[in-house]
């Protein structure tokens, strides 16, 4: 059950904060700033590609294979994007460490392969890296230095890039699963913004002048945005997070950004919420998804029982539809000035697809949420989106006393 009052208590947020989650995302941009310098010094801005690969593959746990759809999001078609998942696991501790990796049958010298770890010590990255070295592949690996994993990038002829390890304190106490511990939140754009700043540099997106240093600002604006001690009714991320207490939220997304940006609010409510929550992509979820509305978890109760007695019954779960997208504002609108959430706007003009969506929800009584990113940038839209459902899922996850 939602505490409301923790949430308008920085004090008591910051106690049950025990592993230092918000201190992380309102790291974020700081996080952004140490990454594009390590990538620097790294020589990421004095390589001289001969032309961009055919295929990018990213392999790695955690968040890694989410930033390759989030950088197969932001390049569109011109370039394949494959993140590529595990595919088996010795025991091993963490577990994260045992996982295994294997290149698709079609990689080869014409391709990029990224391994990524915020720890170092995984044997598969290192054998992946090893079997890319043998088919004739490119390899980056990011990687906090000094790590196995960064020490056999020599070894392969890899680009090593940095990760920017986290300066947070160790948690306050033992996660419940020690061998699953839980990601840094802020894990994502560690690793996200080196792998930008070497995909811009050898041809496979396109950025406009300074955009990866103005994500770091747009981050710290944001955090601003979404701080503990601003009250829940100024706060957006406190206000979703009271709407998502007692609902099963159903994550339907319009574009890549925002795609990607409802798979990590899902992750993010696993993760940090414990709450279970459900995606889809406009237009074919409402063909998959369109049972739910008149199943058990949809709105209208049961008015065949209209006169049972209630009090002793656990309020019951409800669906929640959260619709995302990027509808960019015109550019004669500025940014204001970022410290406090302006007045919430009319969501932007729709297509056949999210009309039908508005007149489904509204026909079986289910609340409807539109949360839009104006920003014109996708980078940015997606920033909003993701910063937005992160700080959501730490604030729902402290105040239902998830454990975290």
């Amino acid at each position: 059950m939602l505490d409301d009052s923790l949430l308008d208590d920085p004090a008591a947020l910051q106690r049950a904060d025990q592993d230092h989650a918000l201190l992380a995302l309102a790291a974020s941009g700081a996080r952004v700033r140490t990454a594009l310098r390590l990538a620097e010094a790294a020589g990421v801005s004095s390589l001289r590609p001969e032309g961009r690969p055919r295929a990018v593959l990213v392999a790695g746990a955690g968040s890694v294979p989410m930033v390759g759809q989030a950088l197969a999001a932001l390049v569109g078609g011109a370039t394949l994007v494959h993140p590529l998942a595990a595919v088996d696991v010795l025991p091993s501790d963490p577990f994260s460490a045992g996982l295994s990796w294997q290149l698709p049958g079609w990689a080869g010298p014409l391709d990029l392969v990224v391994v990524a770890s915020a720890e170092g010590v995984e044997e598969g990255l290192i054998r992946l890296a090893e079997q890319a070295y043998a088919r004739g592949c490119a390899i980056t690996v990011i990687a906090p230095e000094g790590r196995p994993l960064a020490e056999a990038a020599a070894q392969v002829r890899a680009l090593p890039l940095p990760y920017a390890v986290a300066t947070l304190e160790e948690p306050a106490a033992a996660p419940a699963e020690p061998d699953l511990p839980p990601e840094d939140p802020a894990a994502l754009w560690a690793f996200l913004t080196p792998l930008l700043a070497l995909a811009e540099k050898i041809g496979v997106l396109r950025l406009g002048p300074g955009e990866l240093p103005a994500l770091a600002d747009l981050l710290d604006e944001l955090a601003v945005r979404h701080r503990p001690d601003a009250p829940a009714y100024r706060n957006p991320a406190k206000g979703l997070a009271a709407q998502l207490a007692g609902t099963v939220p159903l994550l339907w997304s319009e574009g890549e950004p925002a795609g990607v940006a409802a798979e990590r609010l899902a992750a993010m409510l696993a993760d940090r919420a414990g709450r279970p929550a459900v995606t889809g992509r406009l237009p074919q979820a409402l063909s998959t998804h369109r049972g739910m509305f008149s199943g058990q978890l949809g709105a209208g109760g049961d008015p065949e029982d209209f006169f049972r007695d209630r009090v002793e019954e656990p309020e019951p779960l409800s669906l929640e539809l959260l619709l995302l997208r990027h509808t960019p504002r015109p550019a004669d609108q500025g940014d204001g000035d970022g410290g406090e959430p302006e007045t919430p706007a009319e969501p932007g003009p729709a297509g056949h697809a999210v009309r039908r969506a508005r007149r489904l929800a509204e026909a079986h009584e289910v609340r409807l949420t539109e949360l839009t990113a104006e920003r014109p940038e996708p980078l940015a839209a997606l920033a909003e989106l993701v910063s937005l459902g992160d700080f959501a899922a730490v604030y729902l996850g402290l105040a239902t006393r998830s454990g975290h």
